[in-house]
């Protein structure tokens, strides 16, 4: 007989995957700080996410770990390990204290692999088309001075316009859309969160890297000719693929 008090439900989340590509976890700890953590450009990246430990990158014979920093830096960057994922039978032991659930593998349908920062990887994918409805409360972040390489800039819960130019190794990210009404030479991650929906927009668009919600292309696929360099857009397709589709804005 169904109960009136409650409900049992199917939930798609969103969640952020730390893809391990070395097994030297104090160097993982040690970048992911860098990056990430109180003393960093960008302390406020993570808010108490939910995050899935992805051991997909390693060899099935690399040597067992020692978590502990790698937890200790986690935690100091405001993140939350509840999943585990692709991990080499010899490192269960390790990781059991964690509790952590078995994530399955995804097949990605990304254009390459989760954009990576050294020997992290970040990404955010909610598969809401819609998104999340409190990330449209807070006002847009305007930055009206141009981003030097090593600057960050994350608007989170809003849209993002730059009215100066983006310089290569810079980083900009929002999680709604991001307009930049210069130079995009850097890095731009719209829908960080994993809203779908987002765009990217330049007047000049020579980018490093573009990304909507984890799904990113990188300088070393070069845009066309008609599109590096003048006004264009990046959005995910709309036909379920979820695949960059990087075009020009016409008068």
């Amino acid at each position: 007989m169904p109960s009136a008090s409650f409900e049992i439900k199917s939930a798609q989340l969103p969640l952020v995957a730390l893809l391990l590509k070395t097994p030297d976890l104090a160097l993982v700890a040690q970048e992911l700080l860098n990056q990430f953590g109180p003393t960093s450009d960008s302390p406020d990246f993570f808010d108490r996410e939910p995050l899935v430990l992805d051991f997909s990158g390693l060899s099935a014979d690399a040597v067992p770990p020692n978590l502990d920093a790698l937890m200790d830096a986690v935690a100091l960057c405001g993140l939350r390990p509840v999943a585990q994922r692709a991990v080499p039978a010899h490192w269960a032991p390790a990781l059991a204290t964690l509790a952590l659930f078995e994530a399955p593998l995804q097949n990605s349908k990304s254009t390459q692999a989760a954009p990576a920062e050294s020997s992290v990887a970040t990404t955010a994918k909610a598969k809401d088309k819609a998104g999340d409805s409190s990330l449209q409360k807070k006002d847009t972040l305007v930055i009206d001075k141009p981003l030097r390489s090593g600057q960050k800039v994350y608007a989170r819960g809003s849209d993002l316009i730059v009215l100066a130019m983006v310089n290569q190794g810079a980083e900009i990210a929002a999680d709604g859309n991001i307009h930049v009404y210069a130079p995009l030479r850097g890095k731009a991650m719209a829908g960080a969160r994993g809203n779908t929906a987002a765009r990217i927009f330049s007047t000049c668009l020579e980018p490093e890297l573009v990304s909507i919600a984890g799904i990113y292309r990188t300088s070393e696929n070069p845009l066309a000719k008609d599109i590096s360099g003048q006004p264009a857009q990046v959005r995910l397709s709309d036909d379920g693929q979820e695949h960059l589709i990087i075009e020009a804005l016409r008068n």
